[in-house]
């Protein structure tokens, strides 16, 4: 049973389409059943799964911890391989620290400036919204059968 379950989630969602339309054909209730765990187990993602906005784009943010975790590690392991290394130059080495200390700086900044524009980017399209929304509100009353 296992086998024949990967085979079809290989071959995709038209193949367990074909088996629940051809369970339906044969005995009703076969392909009910196969509908029923076609949406249980996500496949066809929809339902309470989440399947459907995830499946619309939406991974960004599905997965936007795990991604700032991983990035926060790597940057963390690269900032303390960068301090312990040594090129043997105290001044090259002096001006690297420097260098990266800036840079840094200048990446936490800039990230702060993308957070404002995000913001008023944001809030310029709900002004522009809530302005459509009023004007089409205070227009002339639509006419309706007269009683």
């Amino acid at each position: 049973m296992a086998e024949m379950v990967q085979r079809l989630d290989d071959y995709g969602k038209g193949a367990w389409i074909a088996v629940m339309v051809l369970g339906f054909v044969l005995f009703w209730p076969v392909g009910l059943a196969i509908l029923a765990y076609l949406i249980w187990s996500g496949r066809m993602s929809c339902g309470w799964h989440g399947g459907g906005a995830y499946g619309r784009g939406d991974w960004r943010r599905r997965f936007k911890g795990d991604f700032d975790k991983a990035r926060s590690r790597v940057e963390d392991e690269f900032r303390a391989f960068t301090q312990s290394y040594s090129s043997g130059n105290a001044a090259f080495d002096e001006y690297r620290a420097e260098t990266l200390k800036r840079l840094e700086e200048e990446e936490r900044e800039f990230r702060a400036f993308l957070d404002k524009l995000r913001a008023a980017k944001d809030k310029s399209e709900f002004e522009q919204f809530m302005s459509d929304r009023r004007n089409r509100g205070s227009g002339p009353a639509p006419e309706g059968p007269a009683n």
